[in-house]
């Protein structure tokens, strides 16, 4: 099975085209999109696109679709920082009739076994936490009780919107950047 991970959309309807031309020459048999599909300037269009790929899409929440849910339940998510609450605000307002179920029946996580790869975690930020950064700099000492224990032998994540390759213990981890508003460059030293 060969899985295309696209990560943090932020409804960058056009970035999107740009990745699903590269994946339909791909020839993949599945898709699983990391979280951050919002918010963004064409969400509605980003998602529709997103649900009407003609392969296999599973979905996973990330820090935003979890600040978007608690807004539609009239929450502030605490990590969203003051400035930045009126968008998740209004997205919420603006998805949840249509979209609202959706986004809550994604999981925080996913495991795949994938031919030649074994068990892949799919998570956003680490596989405890959505919001939770690290970069291929971070030191290993800091990682490793976050990738401990696992029992997988590939950890697909982003949220950084930085893209790397490294490994942390056994463990192999991969960022694998940002559709919508990729930061560093696309080098995966």
């Amino acid at each position: 099975m060969r899985v295309a991970a696209i990560y943090d959309i932020h409804g960058n309807l056009p970035a999107l085209e740009a990745v699903l031309e590269e994946v339909r020459q791909e020839d993949v048999d599945h898709v699983v999109v990391g979280g951050d599909v919002v918010p963004g300037p064409m969400v509605r269009e980003t998602l529709a696109r997103l649900l009407a790929l003609d392969v296999p899409v599973r979905f996973i929440q990330g820090n935003c679709e979890v600040a978007v849910l608690e807004a539609m339940a009239g929450r502030d998510q605490p990590a969203v920082p003051a400035q930045r609450r009126p968008i998740i605000r209004w997205m919420a307002q603006h998805l949840q009739f249509e979209y609202g179920r959706l986004l809550a029946s994604w999981p925080k996580t996913l495991r795949l076994d994938i031919d030649g790869c074994g068990q892949v975690l799919f998570c956003h930020g680490t596989p405890r936490d959505d919001n939770e950064c690290f970069t291929r700099l971070t030191p290993e000492d800091r990682l490793l009780p976050i990738f401990e224990g696992l029992n997988a032998s590939l950890i697909v994540c982003g949220h950084t919107h930085m893209q790397f390759d490294r490994m942390i213990g056994k463990i192999r981890v991969v960022n694998a950047c940002s559709v919508g508003m990729p930061f560093g460059g696309n080098n995966p030293e």
